[in-house]
């Protein structure tokens, strides 16, 4: 019964991040999972929200990610850690009747390769966090703030093929919050 119990509580989510930018809407919001030894591996599910822009309709964003973080590192005595490499992969899809998973058939055979509905991201970035103390805890245990310099595939690939682009072109930056439970 304990071992039923206990497998129930690992689907408890651990943490909300709030996210800006990084191909995961312009804000965005979602929760997820620590687990490993040392909690070095995340999961988390994210919404976004796209404003229309220059499009007709707003658009939502829907993302699963995966990060690892090897090591963190005190910082004083004060309760900060410093976490010098965060890197991981997500998946994003987007709404919208204009984006799409494989290619209308009004296009010929192999003229688009690439999906406009899906994008495969990765990244690399920092975190420094708080460790609050015991007695000033309101439901968090930790808060750290993040950043991330990201990339997707298709961003990649017209970085390497094509030289005029700019590094700002295909890496997008991107700030965020993580709010730890537990």
């Amino acid at each position: 019964l304990n071992r039923y119990q206990s497998d129930w509580q690992s689907l408890i989510p651990t943490h909300i991040k709030l996210h800006y930018a990084g191909s995961m809407g312009l804000f965005s919001i979602g929760t997820g999972w620590d687990y490993g030894k040392r909690d070095q591996w995340e999961t988390d599910i994210i919404l976004g929200f796209v404003p229309k822009y220059t499009t007709k309709h707003a658009k939502v964003v829907f993302t699963v990610k995966q990060n690892y973080i090897p090591w963190n590192k005190p910082v004083g005595d004060k309760g900060f850690f410093f976490s010098p490499l965060t890197c991981g992969l997500y998946v994003s899809a987007i709404s919208g009747n204009e984006f799409w998973s494989s290619a209308p058939n009004k296009y010929p055979s192999g003229y688009y390769t690439f999906s406009t509905k899906l994008r495969f991201n990765i990244y690399a970035g920092e975190r420094i966090t708080y460790r609050i103390p015991e007695n000033k805890r309101f439901g968090f245990e930790e808060v750290s703030f993040f950043y991330e310099i990201s990339t997707c595939d298709l961003y990649l690939i017209s970085g390497i093929q094509n030289n005029r682009l700019k590094v700002t072109d295909y890496l997008k930056l991107s700030f965020g919050l993580k709010f730890q439970f537990f």
